[in-house]
């Protein structure tokens, strides 16, 4: 009997599943509606594909005119029946990424790049022991964080009926079913699909920022409190086999260097409705679905360590907390570890009932910090390890000892984050009340610096309890005085960092000093600092001023004074959405990477651990990408183990929604920064050729973005009409407004409607505008010599290799036709004849530059499972754009019909699934 090749097995599934799906959904439409609605459908899936198939102009003729001649009640079937296919289509291929993974697993293939097997190998080859190892991760930071920046436009609803189809799909991969279970899945199918097309993919209301915090919350449910102890437990175990340590109570544990963060309840920078209050409730109910693990946790633990004393014994720790414990049954006498963990378990509901101010039960004592529950967990551990029953100790006990020193008591660490302008005002009231005449805004940056410096310094609070202050004022003090009994609740590492938006000068973190001073954050007496002072710097000009700001900052010893306290450790966050917004596409890509390699040198001179925050969108317009090419680009000694990096919006439910593939994510996370950290790593720095030519494509590129955004007559018009930006304020996908200010202005504009418009109307412009302006002014220069450099500098420097990889991706998705169509939306023609061809001569310049540099005839050609990918998706894409085009020309022109308006926002939503990272 031969094997079963499981690569080979695993090959044709992906067809399989997306037909057997689109079955599914084609029998539901028909019982649901009829069979003329689903010919219908039929009709214009055969018609769009084959228009892609055989570019055949008589078949795009025909696909118009169906598409123009739906009534409102057919656009918004077809609508809908084309958006859930976009969704499945995402299911399928998310689990067909996982069933190659273990495919390759099971064929023993090596492992990938960006696993923990690949990584650690490369570390002992880079002359690494495990002792240096252990010291890497002694000193390494890692985070993930969370935002609530809403480019996710699925319904929580919507995201649980696509996940009970993913998992019916891996029973199906991971299973041999007998056929009576075949049918039980396949039933199971048909009744997961038609759930899916009956719960409304619309919003009613407009999120809360607590909804926001609810949606958040879900990952940690689903992925993060189950699997990021996993991924602690994968890199001890491979250390301690690279040890020849093969006995369990002997496996030494690293400390807790990978956490996951949050800003959703913090980041108030133009979030008017992130408050205090809001704060408090978003601290208190991460502690109340953290806790709820806890005790389930517990309790079943409690039920699997039947261990009786008689048989095994038990240390005197043990049984000191089963004599300390409220069981009293005498059927668990001899059962010591069930009666301890039974004590665990009502100091736990007592340290709840603590935190939430409520009366505890005199019964159990509530835990006075999370070391103490930890205490406790380890003398169980202990004790079982002690009396030959070491393999107990892993598996869950293991894995919730570890969620105990990364969770605390608080789940996720939530940032601060507001905008430097508002903490300027806040001070200048603070210093006119306390020293009327000072005029603090009048003052230039070094008086600024000087008078601060004082007041830091100073003991005596600016504050008067006897009057009154304006209430921007009194609400920046709440959130800080918020933190500040956070820390008394739950421990500082509850509200770890305030991060300071628009950030250009080193006043703008003195100002934060004093107001975290004012608030008990931040002790002169001392030079304790309890949180951590993050510049963000995100504009072109900012990024270009940033080593400079942070040189004059670490070079005053009073604030140095205060880093002491944090480690000697400053981070830096730098904005990529909106120098892209402010710069263009590669413009912003180089200004970040020389940024970094200044603040590098900077910190280096200055004898200060650097670590950056990444804030990178989910598109390619606003820094998103693979997270390990990203990492890998980095310059040299960018990383050395401490990175943290912004996840938003879908990239996040796609990333984190299920299990396995956030387990995956969260290792890759951890390969790449380990891999960047490593002698040499982050590359060697790129040829001085190289930067030259960077700095010449990037001004030419900078010069060609900038006219046509923000120096070309009409354009914002332009934006506006041609785009669903106005209609995306419908969709209620987040609590904060569209643009920081009441204004129409581009400046003003937020990264994501900006980015998830051009998205809508399939033009990707952040993404890519001004490379081709910039390759062929390079080119006319430097004639075919410059042609061999940039070819070279994509083969042989990783950053640049990144940066076109990310565009040619954006490109490939990308439909000048289709934009062609959005254009006819502006009113004005003339304005729309001035910019639209602009626009596609850009496009086609950059298409070919790509080509020419890559070598390639086709966009995605070395990346054949992508292209695959995205030309199964564009004939379900293509008749979404053509309906929503005529639906925003109905509706503009007046058409007022309720149906018009849902079936606005059902394309949007569509599109936005068809396409993935959007925004």
């Amino acid at each position: 009997m031969n094997a079963i090749d499981p690569l080979k097995a695993a090959e044709g599934r992906l067809r399989r599943d997306i037909r057997q799906l689109g079955q599914l959904l084609g029998d539901t439409v028909r019982a649901q509606h009829g069979e003329a609605a689903f010919e219908l459908i039929e009709r214009i899936r055969r018609l769009s594909t084959g228009f892609h198939r055989l570019d055949d102009e008589a078949l795009r003729q025909e696909l118009a005119a169906t598409l123009d001649g739906l009534s409102p009640e057919q656009t918004t079937q077809v609508v809908r029946a084309f958006s859930y296919f976009s969704q499945l289509v995402n299911i399928a291929e998310d689990q067909d990424q996982l069933r190659r993974r273990r495919a390759a697993q099971l064929a023993g293939e090596a492992p990938a790049p960006g696993s923990l097997d690949v990584a650690l190998q490369r570390a002992f080859d880079s002359g690494l022991d495990t002792v240096a190892l252990r010291e890497v991760f002694r000193s390494a930071e890692i985070s993930p964080v969370l935002t609530a920046h809403p480019t996710e436009v699925q319904r929580k609803s919507i995201l649980n009926c696509q996940q009970a189809i993913a998992r019916l799909l891996d029973e199906r991969d991971r299973m041999q079913l007998t056929p009576d279970e075949q049918e039980a899945n396949a039933d199971a199918l048909r009744r997961a699909v038609l759930t899916l097309w009956q719960t409304r993919m619309l919003r009613f209301s407009k999120l809360s920022v607590m909804d926001e915090v609810s949606n958040g919350l879900s990952y940690f449910d689903a992925t993060f409190l189950t699997e990021l102890p996993r991924v602690y437990a994968r890199l001890e175990d491979r250390l301690a086999r690279a040890e020849g340590k093969d006995d369990d109570a002997n496996t030494p544990e690293l400390p807790s260097f990978l956490k996951v963060g949050s800003w959703i309840g913090g980041d108030r920078d133009g979030n008017p409705f992130v408050t205090a209050a809001v704060l408090e409730e978003a601290l208190a109910t991460q502690a109340h679905r953290l806790f709820a693990w806890y005790r389930e946790e517990v309790s079943t633990l409690a039920s699997q360590l039947s261990v009786a004393e008689l048989l095994a014994g038990a240390s005197d720790a043990l049984l000191a907390l089963a004599a300390a414990s409220p069981d009293r049954s005498p059927h668990r006498m001899d059962e010591p570890y069930r009666r301890a963990l039974s004590g665990i378990l009502a100091r736990l509901a007592a340290t709840e009932a603590h935190l939430r101010g409520q009366p505890v039960d005199g019964q159990a004592t509530p835990y006075a910090s999370p070391a103490a529950l930890a205490d406790d967990l380890r003398t169980v551990r202990d004790s079982l390890c002690a009396h030959g029953c070491a393999p107990l100790a892993r598996g869950r006990l293991r894995r919730l000892r570890r969620a105990v020193d990364v969770f605390g008591f608080h789940l996720a660490p939530i940032d601060l984050r507001q905008n430097s302008d508002v903490h300027e005002r806040v001070v200048a009231e603070l210093l006119e009340a306390a020293h009327p005449g000072t005029g603090y805004l009048r003052l230039r940056e070094g008086a600024r610096i000087e008078l601060l410096l004082a007041e830091i310094a100073s003991p005596r609070p600016l504050l008067s309890p006897y009057r009154s202050y304006t209430a921007e004022t009194e609400g920046e003090l709440a959130i800080f005085r918020a933190a500040r009994q956070a820390h008394l609740r739950y421990g500082p590492a509850a509200v770890p960092n305030c991060i300071i938006s628009k950030t250009d000068g080193v006043s703008d973190l003195l100002e934060v000093a004093l107001l975290l001073k004012e608030c008990g954050l931040l002790h002169p007496e001392d030079g304790r600092l309890d949180v951590n002072i993050i510049p963000l710097f995100e504009t072109i000009a900012d990024l270009q001023n940033s080593g400079p700001v942070m040189d004059r900052l670490l070079s005053l010893h009073p604030y140095r004074r205060l880093l002491a306290s944090r480690n000697h450790t400053q981070e830096v966050m730098l904005g990529y959405s909106d120098s892209n917004k402010d710069g263009g596409f590669l413009t912003s890509g180089w200004e970040l990477f020389k940024a970094e390699t200044e603040l590098v040198s900077v910190f280096a001179r200055r004898n200060v651990r650097l670590r950056l925050f990444h804030g990178r969108g989910g598109s390619v317009g606003r820094g998103g990408g693979p997270s390990y090419q990203a990492i890998l680009a980095q310059p040299k000694g960018a990383v050395q183990g401490q990175i943290r990096l912004t996840e938003q919006g879908e990239v996040i439910a796609a990333k984190y929604g299920r299990p396995e593939a956030g387990l995956a994510n969260l290792e890759v996370l951890v390969a790449a920064t380990l891999e960047a950290s490593l002698p040499g790593g982050g590359g060697d720095a790129p040829r001085a050729d190289f930067v030259e030519a960077m700095d010449e494509l990037s001004a030419a590129a900078f010069a060609a973005y900038r006219a046509l955004v923000y120096e070309t007559d009409g354009f914002e018009r332009y934006f506006r009409e041609s785009t669903v930006l106005a209609e995306i304020a419908d969709l209620n996908i987040g609590s904060r407004p569209a643009s920081r200010k009441p204004s129409t202005a581009i400046e003003d504009l937020r990264a994501i409607p900006w980015v998830f418009s051009w998205a809508q109307c399939r033009l990707m412009l952040p993404g890519w505008f001004g490379f081709g302006s910039a390759v062929g002014a390079y080119l006319a220069t430097h004639g075919d010599g410059g042609l061999t450099r940039l070819q070279a500098m994509q083969r042989d420097w990783p950053f640049f290799a990144s940066l076109l990889g990310n565009m040619e991706m954006v490109l490939a998705k990308s439909d000048i036709a289709i934009a062609g169509r959005y254009a006819s939306l502006v009113e004005d023609a003339a304005l729309a004849a001035a910019i639209f061809p602009r626009i596609q001569a850009e496009h086609a310049a950059t298409v070919d530059a790509v080509l020419r540099i890559t070598g390639q005839a086709e966009l995605l050609d070395a990346s054949p499972q992508l292209k695959d990918a995205l030309r199964n998706r564009v004939p379900y894409l293509d008749p979404l754009n053509h309906v929503q085009v005529e639906l925003l020309r109905r509706y503009r022109q007046g058409d007022d019909d309720e149906r018009i308006r849902r079936a606005i926002r059902l394309s949007i939503n569509g599109i936005a699934a068809g396409l993935r990272n959007s925004g």
